[in-house]
């Protein structure tokens, strides 16, 4: 039995349970964004795949370090209850050939990971295989391959490195953080922006305000995150699944995101409207275990304090992102 699973059972509703267990939150990981092989890495884009392979076999049996990818991962196992079927199911999806994979599987099993299955496809692209594991959300490290997730469907981002000197807090929660326009919602905002300007955007905002907005490439993660977010919350409304919406929207464009959650039956525990201001202060406050955003400079700031992940948008690294109103 996995020493990490949660031993006392999750608030008893059944539609969510039965929802969940019938179709679970399905990730996919690639063996770099899951642990820390930057190094080995580095070889491989200096010296070529012999002297990765000929590393990575003489460190076989020495476990690798935890990558930014781990600990939500981790976080996210942990609340699947023993001897029933799982809520989350986690898959490692590797670019390495079959031979190396008994370093990761034996790291896996050293951390008891409850992570089973894989493929591994000696340098092939893994996009293929996105639908065929139907993978809700796939973290990897390269971009061809993220892109490739987006394209089948699934949520998918690029992770940074996993920041050093990170301080753990609520050993029970996961807590995972989302940018809005063009992660959780679609980018239809950000292009009236883009087009018209500042003012066209906050008119069409107060305009829409009620009016739900379409989903973006995390819209349907968030949906079934937030079965898992009702299925661990208590009689005081307080989840083991934290949620938390960090978007660059203030007054008077926030209304809609509260409006647009309600409508989807998703509500956060959190939002954080930042308006011009950094999110990487507030994401440390909050202490996400992930965060996801579009914008190539937050993604940045935020790999610096939260393991975080790029999702790839319509927009130029450089274009501000639904500015303060």
């Amino acid at each position: 039995m996995n020493d990490l699973i949660l031993v006392h059972p999750p608030v008893d509703r059944p539609e969510e349970t039965a929802r969940l267990r019938s179709a679970p939150l399905r990730i996919g990981i690639s063996t770099r964004a899951l642990f820390d092989l930057e190094e080995e890495h580095a070889v491989f884009m200096n010296q070529g795949v012999q002297a990765y392979e000929a590393l990575q076999l003489e460190r076989e049996d020495s476990p690798i370090a935890k990558g930014a990818g781990f600990e939500v991962v981790d976080r996210l196992l942990r609340l699947n209850e023993a001897n029933e079927q799982p809520y989350v199911e986690v898959v490692l999806l590797s670019r390495n050939s079959p031979n190396l994979s008994l370093r990761a599987f034996d790291s896996i099993e050293k951390y008891n990971l409850a992570i089973k299955t894989g493929s591994f496809t000696s340098g092939r692209p893994l996009g293929p295989f996105i639908p065929a594991w139907e993978v809700d959300l796939f973290l990897s490290n390269e971009a061809v391959d993220v892109q490739a997730a987006i394209s089948a469907g699934a949520a998918a981002a690029r992770l940074g490195v996993a920041p050093k000197d990170r301080q753990e807090t609520r050993e029970d929660e996961v807590r995972i953080a989302l940018d809005g326009d063009a992660v959780v919602f679609s980018p239809e905002s950000d292009e009236i922006y883009k087009a018209d300007g500042l003012q066209a955007f906050l008119e069409h905002e107060r305009n829409n305000a009620k009016k739900p907005m379409a989903g973006g490439p995390f819209g349907n993660f968030l949906k079934k995150l937030s079965l898992l977010r009702r299925i661990y919350m208590n009689g005081d409304g307080v989840s083991k699944v934290r949620i938390a919406i960090v978007t660059a929207r203030n007054a008077p464009a926030h209304a809609r995101v509260i409006h647009t959650l309600r409508a989807w039956g998703t509500p956060a525990d959190e939002a954080h409207f930042v308006g011009v201001r950094e999110k990487a202060p507030i994401l440390k406050a909050f202490g996400a275990h992930i965060f996801f955003d579009d914008q190539e400079k937050h993604f940045l700031g935020a790999s610096e304090v939260v393991p975080a992940g790029h999702v790839p948008g319509p927009h130029d690294p450089s274009e501000p992102i639904i500015p303060a109103g």
